[in-house]
Order: structure tokens, then C-alpha cells, then sequence
């Protein structure tokens, strides 16, 4: 007599093997969880579109293998007429990644955690059975549903949750054997023709260099142009490119509703990104998280709803909000060469920068011979 196999079914199924969705499924699946996460991408590991661009503050959040990643310590900040000054702040740094490879990793952290991730599958629709959602395209079932597919989510779009309205879009190439950046240093530059609401930016990663731009909704980023200003600064004849990348990054906060019953947004797709700086990975990581301990909590242990557990904790943005409104308004870039040489200027840049602007008992010397001065001249 012939039997017909019964449908996967799983505590969690989340669609999107992105920062935010594979740290939620290693947490839920190291919590008891049984756990599937859908990826479009035959690999997840492929087409990146983001820098890979983390703060300390990530790297708090979760434990990240170091020969993947390079440590940065200071921000060069130049303004429209190339003058720059350097910025630090004892104790904080940026960490530049080799992103692909970091997503495998995080890919097979979930993995070895329980989880499973099925590549090649595209979250495409669900229909709701009672309190059991059930996927038909890929024959599973799930007690609850999350979205961490971006910033163009289809799961929002399915369950007519809100959808990111705002966006800066960016561009970027990687170089190889690009010369006379140093690699002490995030060089950023401020420039409101060539980047209006945001910035160009040159980052040393582990084996490349990233050059990009991102700008708002007022023009496209213009990635020759901005090296063509540049090249003044650093010899791009000398590099090869080796991979370009583009996408947009949500800049308008917290989508609303971001959860229905069963369902709930993170990363990208619930406009978890700054306003001010466009930086997602670290609230990526910290509610990726925080998702999957409220999921279980709620499936293992009769807790409160997530979604109401995580609308308590997300963050409003309210100043951040004030910010971008000023940025998007794009002074003009003589007002910026002015404002770029005042103490007050950089004093709010390395704040914004590093959220703090010194440590006690570190003067810029001692941070000089200890951080910043190349080996051979210390």
C-alpha cells in the first residue's frame, strides 16, 4: 500500500538567507527550533549587494570569525575640495569583510545549529491554515513566518504589510592593486553634486579596495564621475576591477506594520536601517536575534507575541529622521568646505562616525603610535 510523504513542516520558516535571516535561524534553531529558511539564490553567498561595512557595535552583537574580516580605526573625511581631516575614537573601529564569504559562514553556522536552508527557492506566497501558514510552491508548512528577504520584500507585499517608501541607491566596485590609499583610514567624501544625501566612499577590505557612492532619490550615482574627482588622490590606472555591485538602501525607518498574526519583518525589509548613516547589519544582527528568542519564546514557552515583544524595542529614529531630512537637502559644497574646517564640524563628525568622540586617558598621540602609525615607525 503506498503512502503519500507528508509535508515538511517546521516551527519557523524564514524567507531570505540574509544577515538578518541567517543569524534569526541559527538563534531559533540552537533554541529547540525547527527551522527552514528559503533562498532565491542558488548560493547565498552570491550577488551581494551590500559593503559588508560593520561598526564595532556589530561585532558585539555576534561573534564573527577575524580572518574574514580587517579592522579600520580612522575616518578620513574630506570635503568638496578634497581637504580632509582625520577622525578617531580610542576603542571603536569599523570592521570591512569579505561579505560573500562572511554569509557562507553565517550560512553554515545555521546549519550546524539545525537549521535548514533550501537555495534556489524563492518565497512566492503562503496560505493560512488555521494557525499553521502553508508555502504550497515548496510543500512545507510553518507555525510562524518571517521576512528578512530586503528591502523590496516580497513577504510584506504578500501580507500587505508596509513597504520601505525611501531609499538611497549606491554603487560600488572592488579593485585590486589599487595604489596610495592608506589603509589606516574609511575614506569618505562629502560632495552634494556628485553624492547629494549621502557620501563616496574608499574602504580598505581584506583583499580589495571598495570604491562606491550612494545618492538620494534626486540623481544616480555616478561612479566614474566620482572617480574622476578623486583620481587626483589615488591612481585607479593602477587597479583592476574585479566585481561591481549596485542596490538600494532603505533610509525612511521602520515600515508600518511591519508584523500580521504569525508573520514579522526584520533587516532591510523592516526599514531596520539608520535614516542618518544607511547602516542595517548591525540592527541585522541585534534583531535577527532578538526575532528568533521571541519566536521561541513564544512556541516553546506560551510568551508573548514577537511581534509585540520586538515593536517595544525597535528603535524610533527620531533624530536620525531629523538628520537625513537635513541631508537630503544637500548644502551647498562651499558651505561644506567651510563647515569641514570648524572643531564643531568634526567634534559632530566623529560622533556620528563612532558615536563617542574620545576615551579618558588617550590623547591622539599615544592613539598615533599605538593604532594608526605603520609598524616599521613605531
Amino acid at each position: 500500500m503506498s503512502t503519500t510523504p507528508k509535508a515538511p513542516h517546521y516551527d519557523l520558516i524564514i524567507a531570505g538567507a540574509s544577515f538578518s535571516g541567517l543569524v534569526c535561524a541559527r538563534t531559533a534553531a540552537m533554541r529547540g527550533l525547527k527551522v527552514c529558511v528559503l533562498e532565491a539564490k542558488d548560493d547565498p553567498g552570491a550577488r551581494i549587494h551590500t559593503t559588508g561595512i560593520l561598526v564595532k557595535e556589530a561585532a558585539d552583537e555576534v561573534d564573527l570569525p577575524h580572518n574574514l574580516m580587517r579592522r579600520v580605526h580612522g575616518v578620513r573625511l574630506y570635503a568638496p575640495n578634497l581637504k580632509s581631516v582625520d577622525l578617531f575614537a580610542p576603542g571603536s573601529y569599523f570592521l570591512t569583510t569579505r561579505t560573500a564569504d562572511l554569509v557562507r559562514w553565517l550560512a553554515d553556522e545555521a546549519r550546524r545549529a539545525g537549521a535548514t536552508i533550501l537555495c534556489g527557492a524563492r518565497f512566492d506566497g503562503a496560505e493560512r491554515d488555521g494557525d499553521i501558514l502553508r508555502l504550497g510552491t515548496h510543500g512545507i508548512s510553518g507555525r510562524y513566518l518571517i521576512g528578512a528577504d530586503g528591502a523590496r520584500s516580497t513577504v510584506a507585499r504578500h501580507f500587505g504589510l508596509g513597504l520601505n517608501q525611501k531609499f538611497l541607491t549606491g554603487m560600488e566596485a572592488e579593485f585590486t592593486g589599487l595604489g596610495d590609499v592608506d589603509p589606516r583610514f574609511l575614506h569618505c567624501f562629502l560632495d552634494s553634486q556628485i553624492s547629494p544625501g549621502y557620501l563616496g566612499w574608499i574602504a580598505p577590505a581584506p583583499d580589495v579596495m571598495q570604491v562606491g557612492l550612494a545618492t538620494n532619490g534626486s540623481a544616480r550615482p555616478d561612479l566614474d564621475r566620482f572617480m574622476q574627482k578623486t583620481g587626483a588622490l589615488f591612481d585607479y590606472a593602477q587597479g583592476s576591477v574585479v566585481e561591481r555591485r549596485s542596490g538600494r538602501i532603505p533610509c525612511g525607518g521602520i515600515v508600518a506594520p511591519f508584523a500580521a498574526p504569525g508573520v514579522m519583518l526584520i533587516g532591510d525589509a523592516a526599514g531596520l536601517v539608520s535614516p542618518m548613516t544607511a547602516g542595517g547589519i548591525r540592527l541585522a544582527f541585534r534583531f535577527g536575534r532578538r526575532a528568533a528568542q521571541a519566536v521561541s519564546d513564544h512556541l516553546l514557552d506560551c510568551g508573548p507575541s514577537p511581534e509585540a515583544v520586538l515593536a517595544r524595542e525597535h528603535p524610533k529614529f527620531r533624530l536620525k529622521k531629523l538628520m537625513r531630512a537635513g541631508l537630503n537637502i544637500a548644502p551647498p559644497n562651499p558651505l561644506i568646505d567651510l563647515g569641514l574646517s570648524s572643531a564643531l564640524m568634526r567634534k559632530l563628525a566623529t560622533r556620528i562616525y563612532f558615536h563617542r568622540t574620545a576615551a579618558p586617558g588617550q590623547t591622539f598621540q599615544d592613539f598615533q603610535e599605538k593604532v594608526l602609525m605603520p609598524e616599521d615607525q613605531r
